[in-house]
């Protein structure tokens, strides 16, 4: 599952490298993200509360006007009934039968029982003293990833900045790091990005898993999956990619997703002789992704700073 704190992440990478300063480790920030979505919660809960709290003291208020006073009488209870249990009897079920039985068990005998256990508890505690116990750390999730970032405008409309990512499966810590700046600085696409543009960004996170060989070209359905080609032209090999969400912005069939695609591997063909290219291979697959805009991220951070260090 791709959390939010991933995205979180990589603003993190990509601010402090613009700002020539240390960024948080992964960890640091899943660990700052959880704490500050339960405090935001909670202020909402709280809020929720409050504003109950008051519609209720106006509705009390309102049923209570002309009527009369509300007399409770006072309830005696019987404390008779109650009767205090002897120090060396302890009534136990019969494992037999399940009733209530009277079993006595004498002082005597229940203290050189505790005596028996303290003694034991004692050799144990003797023998365990000064041995630590190695736990291994968890292994850290690995997946195929792919960081996006993108420009924001005033209307909300986003435009790609850059996207690189990778098939094979990596540790999160390393790979959100690695394709947060490079994705960032790298894509050739694109010029590197700047600090004055930071405050406009969005950036999209997103796990690949569930890949499949397709059987033809078009086995695969917008919005649910992406897709892999590759293929050999003119004696030359291609290959390239589309994340799950791009042929649903785009509005395009599967058609058209897939001569787009091949335009982007290098392909300069005619549209209606995509079909046939020859050695035409697809692998679709599912991504988990996770989107953060820069506005979240400056929010999440300025609560960040403003904790007592610990």
């Amino acid at each position: 599952m791709a959390s939010t704190a991933y995205a979180v992440y990589c603003f993190e990478v990509l601010a402090a490298s613009l700002e020539n300063r240390q960024a948080l480790t992964l960890s640091q920030v899943e660990t700052l993200w959880s704490r500050y979505s339960s405090s935001t919660q909670a202020e909402d809960d709280g809020e929720e509360l409050d504003n109950y709290d008051a519609e209720m003291t106006e509705d009390e208020h309102d049923e209570g006007e002309g009527e009369d006073e509300v007399k409770v009488e006072s309830i005696e209870r019987d404390n008779s009934s109650l009767q205090p249990l002897s120090n060396s009897t302890l009534r136990i079920s019969s494992p037999a039968t399940g009733s209530s039985t009277p079993s006595t068990l004498s002082t005597t005998s229940s203290q050189a029982a505790l005596d028996s256990i303290s003694k034991s508890s004692s050799k144990s505690s003797i023998f365990s003293f000064g041995q630590k116990q190695q736990v291994a750390p968890p292994k850290e999730e690995e997946y195929p990833l792919f960081v996006t970032w993108n420009t924001v405008n005033w209307r909300g409309h986003k435009s790609l900045r850059g996207c690189i990512g990778t098939f094979n499966a990596v540790p999160l810590s390393d790979g959100l790091k690695s394709y947060a700046m490079t994705s960032a600085f790298e894509d050739t696409r694109f010029s590197p990005i700047t600090l004055s543009e930071l405050p406009t960004l969005s950036t999209n996170v997103t796990l690949l898993i569930n890949f499949t060989p397709c059987s033809g070209p078009l086995e695969w359905n917008v919005g649910t999956h992406g897709i892999k080609i590759s293929f050999t032209y003119h004696g030359r090999h291609y290959g390239a990619t589309y994340l799950p969400d791009v042929a649903l912005s785009q509005g395009w069939t599967r058609e058209e997703t897939m001569i787009s695609l091949m335009r982007k591997a290098g392909w300069s063909g005619r549209s209606s002789e995509w079909k046939k290219v020859g050695g035409l291979k697809c692998i679709r697959y599912e991504g988990n992704a996770t989107t953060l805009g820069y506005p979240q991220y400056r929010e999440w951070k300025t609560w960040a700073e403003s904790r007592p260090k610990e």
